[in-house]
């Protein structure tokens, strides 16, 4: 009954995914009040900590996005790629997973896109070598972002009861998350540096190249953000954003700032980065005269908006499977897990296939961690397993890669999983976990 219970679940993830965002959320309702009132489970914890992390930091980044402060950074980047244009397949990813690091999300991966194969098109390099890879990295990166949603799950209550885990700090985490992923972000540009055939030797190109209209199109073409005049209030706004990134870095790093009282534990990471990106949003608004009408229509409030409903729904009926079947499981997975660690990873991967989002994935199975006293070292080491929704090219950034790409060398193959996202994602996913064990070993 479990397994069919379990073959239930999986159902409701797989009809919502084909819904997507929001209706992920919705539909993991339908999937709750099943498990409650008719195979009469008890009721889970919704994920509470997590969205309330989310809605602070999406407000805070929205808001930056209202004031014109991400157009800015933008502007800096693209400067950057522009200023050396010949190294785009390596700098493409790097922008890409920078700027989702500083902002925890990777949905400012549309605006930059464009302009990366604007670079690659104009320089005759394969627009599929830097594009593809710079929609993994935005979203590789995120476990290696100090105020990302999946960073968070690592750092609820729940998690910390694992033994090893009740001092971890958020540094300790990006100690290892940062260089995991970036060593994962490097090591699938090297691949893409060589991969598919040189442009001008593309048959599929070439014969676009016999278009006159695609000829036209091609030299019409500019993609750029440095027309753009923007006020003095963005950069205002991007120095207030990043002073608010230092000061949580700083509180993880001196723990007595947090710990209010004799003899009170720290405050936990995840209540602090809420203050922090509240309160910085508002500065942001007071100072930087940021029109508040202008935040709810912004890419970045929306996608957060959404990514929240769907963390929603999707945790809470999870937690409340697993809670009731981890009693009778717990045996069984744990001597996998003990025999063969990365087993897990094969877990995190194949949920967050189904489900699309990282934060998901990991309110999903941290659970069945702390029921199975899963090893710090593994559990931390192995984060970058969470993302794994490249594996089938229906997540919108990646659909907005390839609709950018107009060469066309960026696609999804005539088998749907021959696309160009896969081979970069499954190294760059390997890698990060490889190195992430391997750090996880000496720092925590």
């Amino acid at each position: 009954m479990l397994i069919a219970e379990f073959i239930f679940m999986l159902l409701m993830l797989y009809i919502g995914s084909r819904f997507g965002g929001i209706g992920l959320g919705l539909v993991s309702g339908i999937g709750l009040m099943v498990e409650v009132f008719i195979l009469r489970m008890p009721v889970g914890h919704a994920p509470v900590d997590v969205m309330l992390i989310i809605l602070a930091v999406v407000g805070c980044a929205a808001v930056l996005e209202a004031s014109g402060g991400l157009k800015f950074m933008l502007q800096i980047a693209e400067r950057i790629l522009r200023k050396h244009p010949k190294g785009i397949t390596f700098l493409g990813p790097l922008v890409t997973f920078l700027l989702s690091v500083m902002l925890g999300t990777g949905h400012a991966v549309y605006t930059i896109m464009p302009i990366i194969g604007d670079i690659a098109l104009k320089n005759r390099i394969r627009p599929e070598r830097p594009m593809a890879a710079a929609s993994v990295a935005s979203q590789l990166a995120l476990t290696g972002s100090p105020i990302s949603a999946v960073v968070a799950c690592y750092l609820g209550k729940d998690v910390m009861q694992i033994p090893g885990l009740e001092n971890i700090t958020l540094v300790d985490i990006l100690m290892v998350t940062f260089p995991a992923t970036l060593l994962g972000v490097i090591a699938m540009s090297v691949y893409s540096n060589f991969r598919g055939k040189e442009l001008m030797d593309d048959p599929d190109f070439k014969k676009k190249l016999e278009d006159p209209d695609f000829q036209a199109q091609l030299k019409a073409t500019s993609q750029t953000t440095l027309n753009e005049k923007l006020p003095r209030e963005a950069a205002i706004s991007v120095g207030i954003f990043l002073l608010a990134l230092v000061l949580i870095f700083i509180i993880a790093v001196f723990p007595s700032i947090r710990t209010i009282g004799e003899g009170a534990k720290p405050i936990s990471m995840g209540v602090v980065i809420q203050m922090v990106m509240l309160a910085f949003g508002a500065l942001i608004v007071i100072i930087a005269k940021t029109p508040v009408a202008k935040v709810p229509n912004g890419v970045v409030f929306k996608s957060g908006m959404t990514a929240c409903v769907a963390i929603f729904g999707i945790a809470w009926m999870s937690d409340t499977y697993f809670a009731y079947a981890m009693p009778s499981f717990k045996a069984a997975i744990t001597d996998m897990v003990n025999n063969y660690p990365w087993t897990f990873a094969l877990a995190l991967f194949a949920v967050s296939v189904v489900v699309n989002s990282q934060a998901a994935t990991a309110k999903i199975l941290l659970p069945v961690a702390v029921a199975i006293g899963l090893p710090a070292p593994v559990l931390i080491g192995l984060m970058p397993a969470t993302y794994a929704y490249f594996f089938i090219p229906n997540y919108p950034s990646d659909i907005a890669t390839v609709n950018f790409d107009v060469s066309g060398t960026t696609k999804i193959g005539k088998w749907y999983f021959n696309h160009s996202f896969m081979v970069p994602g499954l190294i760059g996913v390997f890698v990060a976990c490889l190195v992430g064990l391997l750090l996880a070993k000496l720092f925590i």
